[in-house]
């Protein structure tokens, strides 16, 4: 076969992914181990595993991925038969009225009346010399690879999408929680308050500050109910289910464990394990097999062709010794000259390949930038979880404190707001620190390709999962 033969990009030659995060407490990063195909499992959530499960069943981007794929293949089966030998079977029954003066006899007299009658056996088969159709295969094969990895690209992002709205959900149910308590606690103290300036123990001025916090602690609350809201629209929507259909799946941080362990490959294992890589190789390839189908054109192409047949002048006679009739040859063509049509679509077709390498090196930098940066905001985010701790432990000891002076008259009641404004940040700043580390924990799985590879044959799409195991 004329043209280049596709050879798969070798992956980069690095050790370890940059910005490795230090000893983290309550998770270990495991070098070298391989992501299961359920990843979502380890964050020891049955409701997340339940939810997932169902919107594989029912996603119509799955749908759509899938069909794409069938499409795909199916176009690769049809093309298959341009190997083999072609055979028709055709059949013609006419009757003619032929003049004299269609034979340089206008004057003669009347026509002719006659009938025609034919069947024949046809068989034809293009020589592939130089690889042509060969090498259309080649392309439709890559396609149909790129097809299945943006099938498998649908599927890890789907179940990217739901865990991180699961965590979002828990995550803003924490912070709905917090503020409701902080409203029932500031709605106690505007009460204190106010018998207080009645007696004339305070100020107004303390008063107005009170009920201004209670009425911010209220409008947080409804930008946050919005928030959940939209969330769950979001995680139905995901489910492949309508906003208004009943999503029994509801989501706390105490329903999300986190990984105490996330397998992470090796660096050199990324480029065969992420679907986007994976797809950009594909269309690689597909240009490289173009490249070929190109380069062919250029070259001679041969056709060889035979039928055999029966004609007649009547449907009796067909079949019959005397009626036998048969042809067998060849076509031959060689362009000579195409006024640079040849040769300018063979340079369009490198241009192209070379377009397709540039993109593949850049999918391979974007997705080693993406580990890198999960990475690191996974060692902030424990940095920043200790932190809050700290900032939640010294808030509550400090309101605790607050509360004692007040009631012991002690401390002024701006004063109290503040430390109840402190405790409320705090508490808030904490939730969020817990599920941003379950967020990157999630993003980090999703990053390193998802264990897509370890789905067992009988759950993947018609055995793929287990071509490419073997394979690697």
């Amino acid at each position: 076969m004329v043209g280049p033969d596709f050879q798969r990009p070798a992956a980069p030659n690095v050790q370890n992914f940059a910005d490795q995060p230090a000893e983290m407490p309550n998770q270990r990063l495991a070098a070298g181990q391989d992501i299961p195909a359920e990843w979502w499992t380890l964050f020891r959530s049955e409701k997340l595993k339940r939810l997932i499960e169902k919107a594989f069943a029912r996603s119509p981007d799955l749908e759509s991925a899938q069909a794409a794929l069938t499409q795909a293949k199916e176009s690769l089966f049809a093309q298959e038969g341009s190997l083999m030998p072609a055979l028709d079977i055709s059949g013609m029954g006419k009757r003619l009225s032929l003049n004299s003066g269609m034979f340089g006899d206008p004057n003669g007299n009347g026509g002719i009346m006659m009938a025609m009658y034919n069947a024949s056996l046809n068989l034809s088969y293009t020589i592939d010399t130089f690889g042509a159709l060969r090498r259309q295969l080649e392309d439709l094969g890559a396609q149909v690879d790129y097809q299945r990895f943006q099938w498998e690209a649908a599927y890890l992002n789907l179940a990217s999408n739901i865990a991180a709205a699961a965590i979002g959900e828990a995550s803003l149910r924490e912070q709905i929680g917090i503020l409701q308590d902080v409203a029932v606690s500031q709605e106690q103290s505007l009460e204190i308050l106010n018998q207080q300036w009645r007696l004339g123990a305070t100020t107004w001025s303390a008063v107005l500050s009170q009920e201004s916090a209670l009425n911010q602690a209220r409008a947080d609350l409804v930008t946050l109910r919005q928030q959940l809201a939209q969330t769950r629209h979001r995680i139905a929507m995901l489910a492949g289910q309508l906003p208004g259909e009943a999503l029994t799946e509801e989501f706390t941080l105490a329903d999300l464990q986190l990984p105490e362990e996330i397998p992470l490959s090796l660096p050199s294992k990324l480029v065969e394990q992420r679907p986007d890589i994976r797809s950009a190789e594909a269309l690689l390839h597909s240009a490289s097999a173009q490249v070929g189908v190109a380069t062919a054109k250029r070259f001679p192409d041969l056709t060889i062709n035979a039928s055999i047949g029966s004609f007649a002048t009547k449907a009796g006679m067909l079949f019959t010794p005397a009626s036998e009739i048969w042809s067998q040859g060849f076509n031959l063509a060689q362009p000579l000259l195409q006024w640079g049509k040849l040769s300018h679509g063979l340079d369009a077709a490198k241009a192209a390949f070379a377009e397709a390498q540039a993109k593949y090196r850049s999918t391979v930098l974007q997705a080693f930038q993406n580990v890198a940066d999960v990475m690191k905001a996974l060692e902030a985010d424990h940095q920043v979880l200790t932190v809050q701790q700290n900032a939640s432990r010294i808030a509550a000891e400090n309101l605790a404190l607050s509360n004692a002076q007040i009631q012991a008259g002690a401390l002024s009641y701006l004063n109290l707001l503040d430390a109840q404004r402190n405790y409320q940040q705090a508490r808030v700043g904490l939730a969020k620190a817990q599920a941003a580390r379950l967020s990157d924990s999630a993003a980090l799985l999703q990053a390193l390709g998802g264990g897509w590879w370890n789905r067992p044959p009988d759950t993947s799409d018609s055995g793929d999962a287990a071509a490419e195991n073997a394979e690697r």
